[in-house]
């Protein structure tokens, strides 16, 4: 499996060629201790970070800084009442962040946290309306990749309390889940204080759940890698097949997102000329250029942003895809890419 996942970065940064060593901000590959260390002190000083999760890379910035925070907002392009992530590093630090905790939140955070889920909860005073985008509420996550653990446990040793962390990529566009696809994003917005830590390619590639509890029962507002079977099971409470629209405003949840140049269409007879992203056992139509053949819905999250940046370096104008119908990631993949092909209508 680990030479199957590397190959698709692989071709992707050689596509590139960039020169690390002419750009300003610091990279730094496989980091340690001392490495980690230097980078929540950056953080803790008003930099950015961009550094690695299981989902996606984001980009960091310290939680209660809004200097700091308003420059995500700037390198990003993101519209500032569209809310921030804050990342911590165990569940221990909730309370810092959250009031009125319903016991299903407590019970999902229980089972999920370290892991690609978010809980939006009733924010405490420490979350300013520059992190919830002026909601009363918040989203709070505390990743598995083991770069970003530490990156938390030293900033909070630190005197920090989160790091806001959104994917680190203009906003609207693919995220990144390697270095590379950070530096091919922002890398014009990054300044010599700022750092990138490269801890390889994400192990999941698609986004986190995102979960509202701010009420009675638990809303998915962002399907992920934690299913709605796995919250009904863990918080005792049944979700309806279609719930209705919430007035909470998260990641993710605009129509329109997670678009590459190329225009993306789905299940779409793919001509000449045209990118085809499908599972292994669908053969490529003919003059199609086949850009991933994944064998499971689990190998297609994984590789399914950086075959959308492959597509793009080399030039094709459209993309055709088609979508897993089973297996745990489908209903993620679905969602992204249905965002994905309305954007460029």
């Amino acid at each position: 499996m680990g030479t199957r996942r590397r190959r698709v970065s692989v071709i992707y940064f050689i596509s590139k060629l960039v020169k690390w060593d002419d750009l300003s901000m610091e990279i730094i590959s496989n980091p340690t201790h001392d490495e980690i260390k230097k980078a929540a002190q950056a953080l803790k000083d008003g930099h950015l970070v961009a550094f690695p999760t299981e989902t996606v890379y984001g980009l960091g910035a310290d939680a209660t800084n809004e200097k700091a925070v308003s420059r995500v907002y700037s390198v990003k392009g993101r519209p500032t009442d569209h809310p921030l992530i804050v990342h911590v590093s165990c569940i221990n630090q909730i309370g810092h962040w959250a009031v009125d905790i319903p016991e299903y939140a407590i019970k999902l955070a229980q089972e999920f946290w370290p892991g690609p889920i978010t809980l939006i909860l009733k924010r405490s005073q420490l979350a300013k309306d520059f992190i919830t985008g002026g909601q009363n509420n918040v989203g709070l996550r505390v990743p598995t990749h083991p770069v970003a653990l530490e990156v938390l446990s030293q900033f909070e040793k630190l005197g920090g309390k989160g790091i806001a962390a959104p994917s680190a990529n203009k906003f609207g566009a693919v995220s990144p889940t390697s270095a590379q696809s950070v530096i091919d994003e922002l890398e014009s917005g990054f300044i010599d204080e700022d750092l990138i830590l490269d801890g390889g390619q994400c192990e999941i590639g698609i986004e986190s759940t995102i979960v509202d509890c701010t009420n009675y029962l638990p809303k998915v507002l962002r399907p992920g890698a934690i299913t709605k079977e796995m919250i009904e099971s863990i918080s005792g409470h049944v979700l309806k097949l279609t719930e209705p629209q919430s007035n909470t405003r998260a990641p993710g949840m605009l129509s329109t997102h997670y678009s590459p140049r190329a225009l993306v269409e789905l299940n779409a007879k793919a001509e000449t000329g045209d990118g085809f992203i499908a599972l292994s056992n669908i053969p490529t139509p003919e003059g199609a250029i086949r850009l991933g053949s994944p064998s499971n819905t689990e190998q297609y999250a994984y590789q399914l942003y950086e075959l959308l940046r492959l597509g793009d370096s080399i030039g094709l104008r459209k993309i055709c895809i088609v979508l897993p119908l089973t297996g745990k990631l489908s209903e993620a993949i679905f969602d992204r890419m249905t965002k994905a092909a309305v954007s460029r209508k």
